[in-house]
């Protein structure tokens, strides 16, 4: 949407104008974006490379057709950016635009910006950012999410990721750390003096927490539906059945809960989610002769909330987990997390023994104890539930906020932090 001279001179008075630079629609970061902009003196644009989000699309992790059911695009400006190529799969190479030079340095009536933020480092899209706003004079700040326990790293790789990181250095005058994990990964590769403001993965927690008490009523329709005993309690699985998301070793660890040979655990197990391990677990289940797993498939946000009232704790046992998002929107259910120590908000959200347990990522029968100590007592798991509830009320958009306005004050020196 272009607004005439008149307009856009009144509307942007007094305010810095920050461009947003992303992939896609992104059902995480919608809400913030919207909270973003409710910023007297932040003037945002989000710039998007392409919308295959917003349409139905194959994911490829879920492996199956995805239409979100929460709105990505409500309530904050945004542009989607002319394209060269768009595979519908974020990469190094997709999305691939033209025009971004010109649009963040603005002509003819539409105004250029103050600031450049961008997701993510490493694509061309990214790049050619970054290049366009050093010519421009334009400030950059960046948030990503890796650390440096993610991967193994070694050789001429590494050597070539510290001279990339040097010179990306150069391009960029602000990191925008998502937790402690990336916080020094940052450091490590950009130095201990480069400017950091922590703007933490947050997800919207007043959405979360509503929906998740709405669930309530519905609780016992839904352990119906599944043919749950409800005095049985349940562990709850729930994101992409990747390799990497290693529910095999969860169903693993679930099988050794039996009391003897043959016999059924006291927790049901409940795997929602799709993707190519879908078929191997459903195998390793059956062939456990066990009767208590059930896959749920692929469910939408918004019915997430129902599954998350439902559990007792939930589990994510990845490896080379960036973060783990799925955490934060369960810890606002109340609910014990148990996480393997590859995933990368554990060190923020989750400590052993307080708010769940946290396992060393591929051990099973280390998985296995975190789980019979969760589910010790019902008086244990609720304790460790109230306990995450309280640690994830303070991780939220309104620091996402104070980082980001942080950084913007310091690189322009045009609002105040606070």
């Amino acid at each position: 949407m272009v607004l005439p001279s008149s307009e856009m001179g009144s509307r942007l008075k007094n305010k810095v104008r920050l461009a947003y630079l992303v992939s896609h629609p992104i059902q995480y970061q919608a809400p913030m974006l919207r909270r973003i902009a409710q910023e007297p003196d932040i003037d945002l644009t989000v710039l998007f490379g392409s919308d295959f989000s917003v349409r139905d699309y194959k994911d490829e992790g879920f492996g199956v057709g995805v239409k979100w059911d929460v709105p990505l695009l409500d309530g904050y400006l945004h542009e989607f950016l002319p394209v060269l190529r768009d595979s519908s799969s974020p990469g190094a190479w997709s999305p691939l635009n033209y025009g971004i030079f010109s649009r963040l340095r603005g002509s003819r009536g539409v105004a250029g910006f103050d600031v450049l933020w961008v997701h993510g480092y490493s694509s061309v899209n990214t790049i050619q950012a970054m290049l366009a706003a050093k010519a421009l004079g334009i400030p950059v700040l960046v948030r990503a999410e890796p650390w440096l326990g993610d991967r193994e790293r070694g050789g001429p790789r590494l050597l070539a990721k510290r001279l990339f990181f040097k010179v990306l250095r150069r391009l960029i005058d602000g990191a925008l750390p998502i937790g402690t994990l990336n916080a020094a990964y940052w450091r490590h590769y950009l130095g201990e003096d480069f400017p950091l403001h922590q703007m933490p993965y947050a997800v919207d927690n007043q959405y979360f927490r509503s929906r998740c008490l709405e669930a309530r009523e519905g609780r016992a329709a839904l352990r119906n539906e599944l043919g749950l005993d409800s005095a049985r309690p349940v562990i709850l699985f729930a994101s992409k059945l990747q390799s990497r998301k290693r529910c095999a070793d969860l169903l693993a660890a679930y099988i050794n809960l039996s009391p003897g040979p043959g016999e059924e655990p006291h927790p049901y197990l409940v795997i929602v989610g799709d993707g190519e391990e879908r078929a191997p677990l459903e195998r390793q289940a059956a062939e456990s002769g066990l009767e208590g797993v059930r896959f749920c498939g692929f469910r939408n946000q918004s019915e997430l909330p129902r599954f998350f009232d439902m559990a007792t704790v939930f589990v994510l046992p990845s490896r080379h987990e960036p973060w783990g998002l799925i955490v934060n929107e369960v810890m606002n259910a109340g609910r014990a997390v148990v996480v393997s120590d590859d995933v990368g908000c554990q060190p923020d959200l989750v400590e052993d023994g307080v708010e769940g347990c946290v396992f060393r990522a591929g051990d099973v029968a280390a998985l296995t104890h975190a789980l019979r100590k969760v589910l010790a007592t019902p008086e244990t798991a609720v304790a460790m539930g109230q306990r995450a509830l309280e640690k994830i009320e303070s991780w939220n958009f309104e620091e996402d906020v104070r980082g980001l306005r942080r950084a913007i004050a310091q690189v322009t020196r045009k609002i105040t932090a606070e």
